[in-house]
């Protein structure tokens, strides 16, 4: 090849290479966020809104922007953090961070930007209470449930699920600049969808966690009791999204709804009770997505009709 041809070729290589490696980087610090956790806190954020009154739809979108701030900083500081665990986990070796990718402070840093950012935009175009309850929902996440409570207790994922579960009521404050009895209803149905849910993930990748030493519950208490707090989460999450209905917050729709999906959830979690199987473990995690998504949907359903 030819100085000139070789000179061409490189010339033309050159910003191919460096397109690529921006859009990486741009796709790791997006990764950084978790976009898929994000996506079912958003929904359920969007849903209660439209429950909770008639917002516009400036005022959900602000909402929804600085809900995903929050949570995406929640999401950086917590690459961060686990970064020495990650490197040792299958499902997480290839995360920016544990992958060496980005570097550590700069993820921190990123994390924390995000979470002020949150703060200061929801303050300014929706209200102080919902940054607020944003604000608590990613230091609840950080230091409660990633610093604290992961690696120290089997009881993690009950107690800092509560983390998740502030989206609706940063969505209620947003729309009526109050927390009512009805947003605490929504809190505690997410935060009570959360066991059954995590700890059927946590069964597909038990191994992971015991190689790292993080204690999670078919780690510490073995799968059997796990399968059956499971079943008793699921029984008690069925029971409390009745409830609603029994003191007159939602109608006919929701409550066939939740009762038919409620039915499902249950005979899911009994059958994996029964079967020790993988297979029964991924079926449950995945309606357990399903299962909350289409339990929002259905009260926005009976609040409009």
């Amino acid at each position: 090849m030819s100085t000139v041809a070789a000179s061409r070729v490189a010339t033309t290589t050159a910003p191919a290479a460096l397109t690529a490696g921006a859009r990486q980087v741009v796709a790791d610090y997006v990764t950084l966020t978790k976009p898929k956790v994000q996506s079912l806190l958003l929904l359920t954020t969007v849903t209660t809104m439209y429950v909770a009154g008639d917002p516009s739809l400036s005022l959900v979108l602000w909402t929804v922007l600085g809900g995903s701030l929050a949570s995406g900083g929640a999401g950086a500081v917590n690459h961060w953090y686990d970064r020495d665990i990650d490197a040792q986990m299958a499902r997480t070796a290839t995360r920016p961070v544990a992958a060496g990718r980005i570097a550590p402070r700069s993820a921190l840093t990123f994390g924390i930007a995000l979470a002020a950012l949150s703060f200061v935009q929801l303050s300014l175009t929706v209200n102080v209470l919902s940054a607020a309850l944003a604000l608590c929902g990613f230091l609840g996440y950080v230091f409660v449930y990633t610093v604290w409570l992961k690696r120290s207790t089997p009881q993690n994922i009950v107690i800092g699920g509560a983390a998740g579960a502030v989206p609706p009521l940063v969505a209620w404050a947003a729309v009526t600049g109050r927390v009512e009895l009805e947003a605490l209803y929504l809190f505690a149905i997410v935060f009570y969808w959360t066991p059954p849910h995590f700890w059927a993930l946590s069964l597909l990748m038990k191994d992971d966690y015991a190689r790292v030493g993080v204690p999670m519950m078919p780690v510490v208490r073995g799968e059997t009791e796990t399968r059956q707090l499971i079943v008793l989460y699921t029984v008690l999450l069925v029971a409390l999204t009745l409830m609603p209905v029994v003191f007159g917050y939602f109608g006919l729709i929701y409550g066939a709804v939740a009762a038919l999906l409620g039915g499902w959830f249950i005979s899911l979690s009994l059958r994996l009770w029964r079967e020790a199987e993988r297979r029964s473990a991924l079926r449950t995690y995945l309606f357990s997505l399903a299962y909350l998504a289409l339990l929002f949907c259905a009260m926005v359903l009976d609040a409009r009709l």
